[in-house]
């Protein structure tokens, strides 16, 4: 069984695009050749991927399997590129991390600024996920290095204490729910709310937890930070629910009155892991080293 990257490329584009003829519009090749290929591919399986129809194709499940792996090579190949591309302008090394919504805001600026100022030659690829879609791009090595909440499923990972960051609500000073010192999130639930942007991994985290509870969040408002959503809250929009480290921050600026959430999903940690730190590469390494390092010292 041999597919080189314009197989994959074009079964990919075949996918997403519906009809064989849309795949080799996207790959630049004619429809001949583009059949051609697929033919050669499932010949070479010796199984059909596709199911053809008036109406397009479908995948079947060897062509699930296909387009599922397909999509890991192409990624990986796209990060090479791009970091084969760094060198070119002196880079040395190239780390992709992901993090959920409180690391990047609260604990990785300062950590990542003293890291790339010691280390002119790596650069650091950073983005805000879910924890659980993190979990699994460091199990399917789509990434190196991870930041997330305690309560997502680490198993097959090596996870490291990073930093505690449990969740609190937030309403304004004087709210009637001011004169509680903890709430579950299901008592809250007929309450306006103020949030961040969709796509945030915490608004998604707290989406999920509201559905469990068979209801949803009514946001007022969605804001792109932390501090705008507690400024908000202290005008009296709505509540929110951020880090306690930023209630504690914000508190008395914005006017912000913090109750504990007494729900289990509120009281985590954040945990650095990584698939296998022996199969880290050196840069990799250098950072979590890094970071342990001034997670150690109180940093």
């Amino acid at each position: 069984m041999r597919f080189d990257l314009t197989d994959l490329r074009l079964f990919v584009n075949v996918h997403e695009g519906g009809t064989i003829t849309a795949g080799a519009d996207s790959s630049c090749m004619t429809l001949a050749s583009a059949s051609e290929r697929i033919r050669a591919m499932e010949d070479s399986l010796g199984a059909a991927l596709l199911l053809r129809s008036r109406r397009g194709v479908t995948l079947t499940s060897a062509g699930r399997t296909l387009l599922h792996h397909a999509r890991l090579v192409l990624q990986k190949m796209d990060h090479l590129q791009s970091e084969l591309g760094d060198f070119g302008s002196g880079l040395k090394g190239h780390v992709h991390m992901l993090c959920n919504t409180a690391a990047i805001s609260e604990y990785l600026p300062e950590l990542l600024s003293s890291f790339l100022a010691e280390h002119a030659g790596i650069s650091v690829d950073l983005e805000e996920r879910p924890s659980d879609e993190i979990v699994d791009a460091l199990r399917n090595q789509l990434c190196d290095l991870g930041v997330v909440s305690d309560s997502a499923d680490l198993f097959g990972l090596q996870a490291f204490p990073f930093r505690p960051d449990p969740l609190v609500l937030v309403v304004p000073k004087g709210h009637p729910l001011a004169a509680f010192t903890a709430i579950g999130l299901a008592d809250v639930l007929d309450q306006p709310f103020v949030g961040l942007v969709k796509g945030s991994a915490l608004q998604d985290l707290l989406a999920q937890q509201a559905r469990r509870l068979g209801r949803h969040l009514h946001y007022r408002i969605r804001l792109r930070s932390f501090e705008a959503v507690c400024r908000m809250v202290g005008q009296g929009v709505g509540a929110g629910i951020v880090p306690q480290t930023v209630a504690l921050r914000h508190g008395r600026s914005a006017g912000i009155q913090r109750i504990r959430l007494t729900d289990a999903w509120a009281l985590r940690r954040l945990v650095l892991c990584v698939r296998d730190v022996d199969a880290l590469s050196p840069h990799s390494r250098l950072l979590m080293q890094h970071m342990q390092a001034r997670i150690q010292s109180g940093k």
